[in-house]
């Protein structure tokens, strides 16, 4: 799972993901385009969302197209998230942390 928090925490990489869940079967080219930065950049993102599992790929001919690969973040919501469903929204706003405890000042 630290591989899925790994690819997650890059901007880039969750911005191709969204696309990606918008929009499947995507080529390296037609995820590049609007872009600011270089195919090749993308290319090394979407390697870091293959090593993840979070995308799946398949060859259509000399092209190679890109899916949002969904079980990943299904099993970081089952184990991570669940438990908060049933957290009121109120507690949650009025939560205050303990005071930090200051070490006695010695003279």
């Amino acid at each position: 799972m630290t591989d899925t928090f790994v690819a997650l925490s890059d901007p880039t990489r969750r911005l191709l993901l969204d696309r990606l869940s918008e929009e499947g079967g995507l080529t390296l080219s037609e995820l590049s385009e609007e872009l600011p930065i270089t195919r090749q950049a993308v290319a090394k993102h979407l390697a870091v969302l293959e090593s993840a599992e979070l995308v799946a790929s398949e060859r259509d001919g000399r092209c190679k197209r890109h899916y949002l690969n969904p079980m990943p973040l299904a099993k970081m919501a089952k184990r991570w998230l669940v438990r908060f469903e049933d957290v009121p929204l109120g507690a949650l706003a009025g939560y205050h942390a303990a005071p930090a405890t200051r070490p006695a000042h010695h003279p």
